[in-house]
């Protein structure tokens, strides 16, 4: 129902002299997916307050209309919310598919228009950085942890703008955060009396890493000692690669390698030949195109366990496929006779052919060390068992890791200064070293193995934040990326 009065929006005097009527014409939500316009006629009131500057304001419709708005407050929310879903250009052909015709920018507009969510007390406090442009620009994100809710997003990832932020809201209970210094330092300095929680997730993957270094360290015993195995043909009997790929890889190695020889570098050959400077290295550093080439990965096979007792017999002189067949079928080999004739015919005709199993690599020891023994497949123990049979070091870095992965799964932290003591001690090369770094945030990795808080919400939005950075493609700005992070459900 239309008043009498209306309210001027300067001084927010009330007046009911009326200046002048005029009609405006809005655009509605689509009906139908058409497009709706209304013809809205409005007065235009005196201002009677002396004191105001505005000397006449036009009367505005609640939910319908507001300054200088061509739109219905219906479709601004419509875009609004397409306008976070899916940025600019996407969003803005499903408005129009929808009835709704705009354009990117006006979407953007509304986009950065909306005010920021209102920031409340905050109890568990999350940190944590992320990449706008890898390697280059980086950005601080802030989590309210028991609401998993975004507070803020900061540019860079030191300690300066967190230290700001915090100074300037309520101080939380608690901050998780990785082992990063950078926002150690803003908690001490901004928040001294809060917990420092440091993640579990971040704990776990340092030791990941230190493990990978001290299995590297003893990869001679990553291989199983035989007395006598079966290997490949000689390589002079191997056929020369052919194909499309060889040749490219022939013709770009003969060409790399000619430049070289006339003192070109490797910037110069890269941008005359329009390559990245990592291709022409990898070029320049092989001793031959054939290195080149990438062969085809052996799939694993049901065999693989039991070649190396294969071996051992046909070195014996047994080649007959049946009875190998029998006593590996005793062993537990669960595959057929077809695989095991298939394996022993090879040898047949070549009795002095010795082949090797191939060994586990480096990263599928870790992953077998670093996982819970009940997630491993039986193959997958065997061979980790007969690993640590012979090789004493990787035996104690077992069972560091699994001390280390109890006490983080039942939340003992009482046991850390022992464990680091136990690991330092060991002497094992990466594991040690991961065990005296904690001594420098003892406090915070303390906390972080006895309290139930972690940042796992923390992880979950910078996995959001990278999809809508994927969404936008990289064209959009800081200020508008802050927006759909703070406000895209």
């Amino acid at each position: 129902m239309r008043q009498d009065e209306g309210m001027c929006p300067a001084c927010a005097a009330s007046s009911s002299r009326v200046h002048s009527r005029y009609e405006r014409t809005l655009v509605d939500a689509p009906v139908a997916g058409l497009v709706v316009r209304i013809l809205l006629r409005v007065r235009r009131f005196f201002c009677d307050n002396p004191e105001c500057r505005s000397k006449t304001f036009v009367e505005q419709v609640d939910g319908l209309t507001r300054r200088w708005s061509r739109m219905s407050e219906g479709l601004r929310r419509m875009l609004t919310a397409i306008g976070l879903a899916l940025a600019g250009r996407a969003g803005a052909r499903l408005a129009s598919t929808l009835g709704m015709p705009t354009g990117r920018d006006r979407l953007l507009r509304l986009v950065r228009a909306l005010p920021d969510p209102p920031v409340g007390d905050i109890t568990v406090f999350g940190v944590d950085d992320f990449a706008i442009k890898r390697g280059h620009h980086y950005g601080t994100v802030l989590i309210d942890c028991q609401t998993r809710k975004v507070v803020d997003v900061l540019v860079g990832r030191d300690a300066e703008p967190v230290t700001a932020w915090l100074q300037n809201h309520s101080k939380p209970a608690v901050i998780c955060r990785d082992r990063a210094t950078a926002y150690a330092e803003a908690a001490r300095t901004a928040a001294p009396d809060s917990v420092q929680v440091a993640d579990r997730f971040h704990l776990w993957q340092n030791l990941a890493t230190a493990v990978e270094k001290c299995v590297a360290r003893h990869k001679n015993c990553l291989a199983e000692p035989i007395d006598k195995v079966l290997t490949e043909p000689a390589e002079a009997e191997v056929a020369e690669p052919t194909g499309a790929m060889a040749d490219r890889r022939r013709a770009h190695y003969a060409l790399v390698h000619e430049l070289l020889e006339q003192s070109a570098g490797f910037r110069q050959i890269a941008r005359h030949l329009g390559w990245s400077h990592r291709t022409v290295s990898k070029y320049a550093h092989a001793a031959t195109w054939q290195e080149l080439l990438v062969g085809q990965k052996p799939r694993p096979s049901l065999l693989d366990p039991f070649k190396p007792y294969l071996a051992r017999r046909i070195s014996e002189g047994c080649l007959k496929a049946s009875a190998l067949y029998r006593e590996i079928t005793a062993k537990g080999f669960t595959g057929s006779y077809s695989i095991v004739r298939k394996f022993v015919e090879q040898y047949r005709s070549r009795p002095d052919l010795i082949r090797a199993p191939r060994p586990p690599s480096v990263r599928q020891v870790t992953g077998w060390i670093c996982r819970h023994p009940d997630n491993l497949v039986n193959r997958d123990t065997e061979q980790l068992h007969k690993i640590l049979d012979h090789c004493p070091e990787l035996r104690s870095a077992v069972d560091l890791v699994r001390s280390f992965a109890d006490m983080m799964t039942n939340l003992h932290g009482e046991r850390l200064t022992a464990w680091i003591t136990a690991a330092e001690q060991a002497g094992l090369p990466g594991i040690s070293r991961f065990a005296t770094g904690l001594n420098a945030d003892l406090t915070a990795v303390t906390a972080g193995l006895s309290l139930p808080f972690n940042s796992g919400p923390v992880e979950g939005n910078v996995n959001r934040i990278k999809m809508i950075k994927r969404q936008m493609y990289g064209r959009a700005g800081f200020d508008l990326l802050r927006k759909r992070v703070l406000l895209a459900d």
